[in-house]
């Protein structure tokens, strides 16, 4: 079996096939907070949801994750990495559908060329949004054209690097005058943290890091 092949295999058997509930203690659990005192929550700050699109590329050398770097003129979270994803609007048909149009409206991904195999866990950002994680390979052929209002650069890195629990490290900054702890994977010159970095150890923790989860929680 070829290693994109195991790859699948272990992804297949270890991602939730529905998708989540959107329970706050559930996503505060793999959020944010994971790594900081859940007494920081501001339960008084309204909950947004949100949906990302984790999206696999298969090449010949194997499997591929494709991310993006915000753009630098951004109000929020400018020049971070990040996926493709978004506010879940009103005229959106669930977290999936969310996903897929901010993957279009941002790096020009075309719906079609997306095969969605399943769900990480919903994770709670520090900001109050409650993002859920939909995962998809993603079709050879498929272009890309960055909406530069909203994205500087797209780049692969491949998953057995995300994988890879070596590559997991736990940086901390401060923030809001208290120190915050998180994961960060860099890696050729890009600096993958926060949401982004914890939703990539959550997606190594279901399907990688033991005998993967076969029930949905």
């Amino acid at each position: 079996m070829r290693p994109s092949e195991t790859f699948r295999t272990r992804l297949m058997a270890g991602l939730r096939r529905q998708p989540p509930a959107l329970d706050r203690t559930d996503a505060a659990l793999n959020g944010d907070f994971r790594l900081n005192d859940p007494n920081d929550i501001d339960v008084d700050k309204a909950i947004r949801e949100a949906a990302v699109l984790v999206p696999l590329v298969e090449h010949e050398n194997g499997i591929h994750v494709l991310l993006t770097e915000r753009s630098g003129d951004l109000s929020s979270h400018a020049g971070q990495v990040a996926f493709p994803g978004g506010r879940i609007d009103p005229e959106d048909d669930g977290p999936v559908d969310a996903a897929l149009r901010e993957a279009e409206e941002e790096v020009g991904l075309d719906r079609a060329h997306v095969d969605v195999v399943g769900f990480l866990d919903p994770y709670e950002t520090g900001t109050r949004f409650r993002v859920v994680p939909v995962v998809g390979f993603v079709r050879p052929g498929f272009e890309l054209t960055l909406n530069p209002a909203e994205v500087d650069e797209a780049f692969e890195v491949p998953l057995a690097f995300l994988m890879d629990p070596d590559n997991h490290e736990r940086h901390s900054a401060t923030w809001q005058g208290k120190r915050r702890h998180f994961f960060a994977m860099p890696y050729d010159g890009h600096y993958i943290w926060g949401a982004t970095a914890g939703m990539i150890v959550n997606l190594y923790e279901r399907c990688f890091a033991a005998a993967p989860e076969t029930e949905d929680a």
